[in-house]
């Protein structure tokens, strides 16, 4: 059976130094996506979410371990965040942001898959966020980005040094403010906590 570890596949996006800000190309790719809006530290539709994805992208891995002989790693949770009145998310205003939590999935999980793998979670799990679950491409393609290490209120400062290097390359932001959980947020305690932090950019 072949094993595939997709964060090495993809190492330039996945592995990330905080000692400096790297420019990197992201191809498009799949994800399971649940979108929300509110504080996430005291959210219960943020909660939801992250205890929806992790099942439903294990159940994911089995059929595909059963039906194409391929074993891989479960890929971190990443998120896309950002406010209608952008000001409000750069001073940290949490209860007017909107998310977008995200699962990356291999390529050969096809809809059909997806759908089989949503209804065998909610056979084993009551999950009410299940159905908002939806799987699609997202294409970010140039994004700047750098690691954090350490609680998620303290972001600040790395946010800052992503956006004035992209500023520095003559850049300009767009999109959603973009993080990838290399750590297990129910488990990791706050200071050793490993965040990418993307931003995309354009010319």
């Amino acid at each position: 059976m072949e094993s595939v570890d997709y964060k090495k596949e993809l190492r330039d996006l996945y592995r990330q130094s905080k000692n400096e800000v790297s420019l990197v190309e992201v191809p498009p790719l799949n994800y399971l996506m649940i979108d929300g809006e509110g504080n996430p530290n005291t959210s219960p539709e943020f909660s939801a979410a992250v205890e929806t994805l992790y099942p439903f992208s294990y159940a994911i891995r089995s059929i595909v371990k059963d039906e194409q002989d391929l074993k891989y790693v479960v890929m971190p949770l990443e998120g896309l965040w950002w406010a209608d009145d952008m000001d409000a998310f750069e001073v940290g205003k949490k209860d007017e942001w909107k998310w977008t939590l995200l699962q990356m999935q291999p390529d050969v999980v096809t809809e059909d898959i997806v759908e089989r793998a949503r209804e065998t979670v909610g056979k084993k799990k009551d999950l009410p966020a299940l159905s908002r679950v939806r799987y699609e491409s997202l294409d970010e393609g140039l994004a700047a980005q750098t690691l954090h290490v350490g609680p998620y209120a303290d972001e600040g400062p790395t946010v800052e040094r992503v956006h004035e290097f992209i500023d520095e390359q003559g850049y300009s932001r767009r999109g959603a403010h973009h993080e990838i959980y290399l750590s297990d947020m129910r488990r990791t305690d706050p200071e050793k906590l490993k965040t990418i932090v993307r931003q995309p950019a354009t010319e």
